[in-house]
């Protein structure tokens, strides 16, 4: 399915299910999509460099404005049945007031009450993105949430005088560390907002500087093979909060403002300066920034076929030095790669979700059928597997 496809299904989805739960339509519908980063893993709260791609996979907000200060969120969910949160009254939101799937939607509320949107709405939230696999689907959620929110108080995206795509990002990341309580970076709002269709966005997080750069895999006879181990991840588990202060801690040590001041050339005699349990954080972030650098370089000259070795000393770094794979999706990489893999390596947080391969279009369904015989001889729950395609970010749909 493409990213058209998937944005008319997601928006149906949701139009229909406001009919359905309000009686009447709704006055819009706004998507986001899911993401998956090619390289650049824990960079993002170091400051540093990240390249990721949306996904054709959308969450979808069909909204209309109410004319008192409450918000009612319904889902539909996977399974068809229709999910609806007790009324939300936003003037009494404060951080943790709000638990569950609710808190995403109560949280962009609740930021982005202080720039002025205070008015309730009804909300209806449908898609497709993934649950739990590491592509980001809250924040999808939270992004379509936030761009419907300011559609019904006439602040559009991309109109004269509304607030930007990166100055959204920032408010969804406030909701999601400040209210919600799990302490992300920047690096995935930012890609279900800013990405476009066959490009992946190289961002500099700590400037906002971002470029485009080509990224079309299926022109070059490739495919991004997306492997969702259908293991536990979740980003406010105590492990990702774990290794965000472990860097903090680290370039506080070292005198600096983030890690991603440390120049590869210097890389050795810094760590040096670090104790042994922080070192391993340290040099992954400095080697996965400089990781970053090179397979742009790669995709700006054309060579899209050469990443694969980039990816594998990716995922090396993240098992081995910042210590967030797992068996499974040690497993999915090993075999991916053994089975005509150009590369493959572990993407998002980390503790489960998902891994990403590179494979030759001739060898996809070898990679598959392998990766799924893989998880069967270990008595695991069967791999979730799908070709991403680089999509384009949010926006309003109807």
């Amino acid at each position: 399915m493409n990213d058209r496809q998937s944005r008319f299904q997601a928006h149906k989805a949701a139009a229909e299910t406001f009919r359905l739960v309000h009686d009447r339509v709704p006055e819009g519908v706004w998507s986001a999509p899911g993401r998956v980063n090619l390289i650049g893993e824990h960079t993002d709260y170091n400051d540093g460099f990240v390249l990721p791609f949306a996904l054709p996979h959308r969450t979808a907000a069909a909204a209309s404005v109410r004319d008192d200060q409450l918000l009612t969120v319904a889902t539909l969910g996977s399974d068809g049945r229709i999910q609806r949160a007790n009324p939300i009254d936003i003037t009494s939101l404060r951080p943790r007031s709000v638990n569950g799937w609710a808190a995403y939607p109560a949280g962009v509320a609740w930021v982005l009450r202080d720039h002025g949107i205070g008015r309730g709405a009804d909300i209806v939230l449908a898609g497709d993105v993934p649950t739990g696999a590491g592509l980001s689907s809250s924040h999808a959620l939270e992004c379509a949430v936030s761009l419907a929110l300011l559609g019904l108080h006439g602040q559009e995206l991309d109109q004269p005088g509304t607030p930007d795509r990166m100055r959204i990002a920032r408010w969804v990341q406030r909701a999601e560390n400040d209210f919600v309580g799990a302490p992300t970076g920047l690096l995935d709002q930012t890609a279900s907002l800013c990405c476009t269709r066959s490009n992946v966005l190289f961002l500099d997080v700590r400037s906002g500087d971002a470029e485009q750069v080509p990224f079309d895999p299926a022109s070059v006879g490739l495919r991004m093979l997306v492997i969702d181990t259908r293991t536990k991840h979740s980003h406010s588990d105590s492990g990702y909060g774990d290794r965000r202060r472990g860097t903090e801690r680290a370039a506080d040590l070292l005198g600096i403002k983030a890690l991603r001041d440390v120049q590869s050339a210097d890389l050795d005699s810094t760590l040096t300066r670090l104790p042994a349990e922080l070192a391993p954080l340290a040099r992954h972030v400095v080697t996965e920034n400089q990781r970053v650098f090179d397979v742009v370089a790669l995709l700006r000259a054309g060579r899209l076929n050469d990443i694969g070795p980039f990816l594998d000393a990716s995922h090396t770094s993240m098992r081995d030095d910042y210590r967030i794979s797992t068996i499974e999706l040690d497993t999915a990489v090993e075999t991916a790669k053994a089975a005509g893999a150009l590369g493959a390596r572990m993407t998002g947080g980390g503790f489960g979700g998902s891994a990403i391969a590179l494979v030759p279009e001739s060898r996809i369904d070898e990679v598959e059928a392998s990766v799924t015989a893989a998880y069967e001889r270990e008595g695991w729950r069967a791999p979730r597997t799908f070709v991403a395609v680089p999509s384009a970010g949010a926006g309003r749909d109807i």
